[in-house]
This record gives C-alpha cells, structure tokens and sequence, in this order.
C-alpha cells in the first residue's frame, strides 16, 4: 500500500507545478498582512499591561490569542511553500516514507496550519466561557461556578489532545497526511457549528442582561450592546463561512477517497488556491475587527468617568459581576 502511494505521488510530483507565481504573490499579501496584525496586537498587549486593573489578564489574553494566530499564520505563509513540501497543493505520503522525504515538511506545514486555527478558535472560546460564567451567574446565582480560565484551558487542552491523536496517527503510519487533513476538517467544522450555536444564544441573552441592568441602574448600555451585536454578526459569519469550508472539503475528501483510496487528485491548484484565499481573508478579517472591537472597549473607558458610581446605583443582590470579569465586553 505505502510503495503504490509513493509511485502515486512520484508520478503526481512531477506533473503539477510546484508553485505558481498568483500563489506566491497571494502567500506575500496573507503573510504581510498577518505579520502587520501581530504588529498591532503585540502593541496593544503592551499598552494593556501597563494600564492594570481587573480586566487586564483576560483582555492581555485575548491580545495573546490574536498575536498567536498571526504569528503561526505570518510564518506559515512568508516562508515559501516550496520550503514544506516541493508541491504547493497538499499530496498524499505516510510518515518515514523513504521515498518522500518531504514527509517532515508536509507534517510540519500542517501542524502550523493547525496550531494557527486552534488558537484562532481559542479566542471564541474564551469570549464564549467567560460570557457563560456571568450568564449563570446572573440566571443562577446560587449555583456553584467553575473558574473560567480553568475552563478555558480545559477545552483548549482537550483541541490539542486531539491534534497530538492526529499527528500521532499519521506518525505511527495509520493513514497519510490527507488523513490528518481529513481529521482537522471534521474537528474544525464540528468546533464552528457548536460556536455559531454558542454565540447566538448566549449573546441573546447576555443583551438581556444587559438591556435589564441599564434600565434598573437608568444608565446607557447601548455602547455594550453595540459590541455584543458586532461579535454575534462577525463571530458567526467568520464560523458559518470555516463550517461551509470545512464540509465542503471533508465531502470532497471522502468521495475522492471512496472512489480512487487516495485525495491527491482533490486539490488541484485552483480549488487548493480558493480554499486557502477564501479562509485566510475570513481570518484576517475576524482578526482586524476583534482588534478594533478591544481597541474600541478601551476607548469607552474614559467616558466611564462620566457615568454615575457605582454607590448611585440601584443594587442587585448576587449580580456584581466578579473582579477580572465585565458584562463590557
């Protein structure tokens, strides 16, 4: 099986171009323009930091996430395809093949790849446990709460488990490297779907919340809302396009796969090209408007000083949101 897969590859190598010169200019383009995304979060962290207060951990760790993701994605596409693997388009080879020593590249160019969406991925997650613990709070006042770092760390170790299962399969020459790229696409999909689910309903909620508090408190919580509504909007069309993304590719995969028991052929340069442009233009996207939207809480902070203190306030047993959490998001 392994040697047929090789004479496949052999064969294929040598008849697709090894890079094309639009996809060396689109590699250009997404790798500045990630690296200049890094630029701006790593200053943002920086200026965060120095500030202090409550808030400071979780939203130096969102800054974290975004100057992660760029930085895996800024190295994933300024250094040459060709460095990877010698086809810019994904091909099928098993680990130590001793014909394909580009193996390592291959693996390696995934596991990039992957390490970028994870953190990616892990930006929501952290909104979506930090906007779970204060509506349970709120809804459930008596109830125990888990820590919500703790939490996030959980969900996130469990993502990167299942990546060590996937690279440890293909090391340990369960299926080839189309396999990983199979593995990552379920796992991606699955983890879009539940976040556009996640998203909606607990930001519908978390407007109530705050639509209520505005009213008992007579203070405008339309700023918050507004944020809300722009991570709900943004949020769930950056994981409704990677879900489609991801399905379409996984179909793809298995058909291929069901009819000629290898995915080579799948990606061809146009559709590999569409893919990657498609995909990388959502996350610069998703990246530069979470940025904006931090940017623009911390613009608000001054006109906080304007608002009545918290003594005018009418109190609301069990809701006071904990020291390191907000309901402005």
């Amino acid at each position: 099986m392994r040697e047929g897969v090789g004479r496949i590859l052999v064969i294929d190598d040598a008849a697709t171009p090894a890079e094309t010169e639009f996809e060396r200019f689109v590699d250009a383009i997404m790798g500045i323009a990630f690296f200049i995304t890094a630029v701006f979060a790593a200053k943002r962290m920086t200026w965060t930091r120095q500030q202090g207060g409550a808030e400071t951990t979780v939203v130096t760790a969102f800054y974290s996430l975004i100057l992660l993701t760029s930085v895996l994605r800024a190295i994933f596409f300024l250094i040459p395809a060709t460095v990877w693997v010698p086809s810019y388009v994904p091909v099928a080879v098993f680990a130590w093949d001793p014909d394909y020593p580009s193996w390592i590249g291959a693996a390696l160019s995934e596991f990039v790849l992957m390490s970028g969406s994870l953190a990616l991925f892990s930006i929501f997650i952290l909104i979506l446990v930090y906007w779970a613990d204060i509506l349970k709070k709120y809804f459930h006042p008596a109830s125990r709460r888990s820590i919500p770092m703790v939490t996030f760390l959980g969900l996130v170790a469990l993502l990167v488990v299942l990546e060590l299962i996937n690279t440890g399969c293909f090391l340990f020459g369960l299926y080839t490297t189309e396999g990983m790229i199979l593995f990552n696409s379920v796992m991606l999909a699955v983890v879009s779907i539940i976040c556009v689910c996640e998203i909606t309903i607990f930001s519908h909620r978390f407007r109530t919340v705050l639509k209520t508090l505005g009213a008992i408190n007579q203070v405008s919580t339309d700023s918050q809302v507004k944020r809300i509504r722009w991570i709900t909007v943004t949020g769930n069309l950056f994981f409704f396009t990677r879900a489609f993304l991801e399905t379409v590719l996984c179909i793809y995969l298995v058909l291929w796969w069901k009819d000629e028991r290898t995915v080579a052929r799948t990606f061809t340069h146009f559709w590999w090209d569409t893919y990657v442009m498609t995909k990388s233009f959502s996350e610069i996207t998703i990246l530069s408007l979470m940025l904006y939207i931090l940017q623009s809480r911390f613009a608000g902070a001054a006109v906080a000083a304007t608002r009545p203190s918290p003594a005018e306030y009418v109190s609301v047993p069990n809701a006071e949101p904990e020291k390191g959490t907000s309901l402005d998001v």
